[in-house]
């Protein structure tokens, strides 16, 4: 834990999802332990940074890291052309859930690249961040109108969308790092319209790739990644939250990242693949396609 102390963090005794006290911690890390419920299955971390101290989390050190392996992006906006292309091949699988010319809510938009894509595909596009840092980037590229700073409910109020007022609410990446994702998902629930859409993607535990590297999996980052999904505790907690899952799978989880990226991925795997992979960080402008399938996309609408 890299920050915060005292009021700053939280013990969780209970999981979040089933309520169940009973667990296994899977491993140590520092102060904080990656744990299991033995309920449901759940994994979270246990203590975590809770309140301001997690909001400081993604400040603009986030968004920029010295330590991305542990924490947020080495540049993210250097990489903007990967994301606004990773987004693109997954347009394919949002076009298969969307109208023409859809309302679409990005919740967590971070620099606004998915609802760049789909605003050329003729769609009107809002966006909520939280982390001011970025959110910037969304509202030069998109207008200031379309992307509110804070948070889900101060943007209903502000920009005041209304119950059943959106064709596709996406989250990309996030619901991993909100602490009461169960709130967070019925606020959803109560902006898509009948017959609308959510569409998420989150890390998978139980993937292979997890479970070959234990530990060393880069999605453990323990000051911003509060829980640890697969497949059964994330359609759990739609189910719990009033969604229907229609589709649950890893075919466009995967991203364009450069090769500078994965030498630094490897490094988290230890000082000799952190030396194998060196050489790739100096062919930095050069990317590929990557899926791991250590990620997941979940489609929901609301029952």
């Amino acid at each position: 834990m890299t920050a915060g102390s005292g009021a700053d963090v939280v013990e969780v005794d209970r999981c979040q999802l089933c309520g169940g006290a009973d667990r296994r911690v899977r491993f140590q890390d520092g102060p904080c332990r990656v744990v299991e419920c033995a309920v449901c299955g759940l994994v979270y971390v246990t203590p975590r940074l809770q309140g301001e101290a997690l909001r400081a989390v993604y400040d603009e050190g986030y968004w920029k890291s010295s330590n991305p392996k542990h924490r947020g992006y080495a540049d993210y906006a250097s990489e903007s052309a990967l994301y606004l292309k990773t987004f693109g091949k997954r347009m394919a699988l949002v076009r298969r859930h969307l109208p023409p010319k859809a309302r679409i809510l990005d919740v967590g938009c971070a620099a606004g690249y998915f609802l760049r894509v789909a605003q050329r595909e003729g769609h009107d596009v809002h966006g909520v961040e939280m982390s001011a840092a970025i959110a910037g980037e969304a509202q030069k590229a998109l207008g200031g109108e379309r992307v509110h700073v804070g948070t889900l409910d101060e943007a209903i109020a502000v920009k005041g969308h209304a119950p059943a007022s959106f064709d596709l609410v996406t989250l990309w990446d996030v619901i991993e790092h909100v602490p009461d994702p169960q709130s967070l998902l019925r606020t959803i629930r109560g902006l898509i319209k009948p017959g609308g859409t959510l569409l998420l993607e989150t890390q998978n535990v139980d993937s292979r790739w997890a479970r070959l590297l234990g530990r060393r999996w880069h999605h453990f980052k323990h000051d911003e990644h509060l829980y640890h999904f697969k497949p059964a505790t994330i359609r759990r907690l739609l189910a719990d939250c009033g969604f229907e899952t229609l589709e649950l799978g890893a075919a466009y989880a995967g991203k364009y990242v450069s090769f500078g990226f994965l030498a630094e991925r490897a490094e988290r795997l230890g000082r000799v693949a952190g030396l194998l992979a060196s050489p790739l960080a100096l062919l930095r402008g050069l990317s590929l396609y990557a899926n791991p399938r250590d990620e997941m996309i979940v489609v929901a609408r609301p029952r």
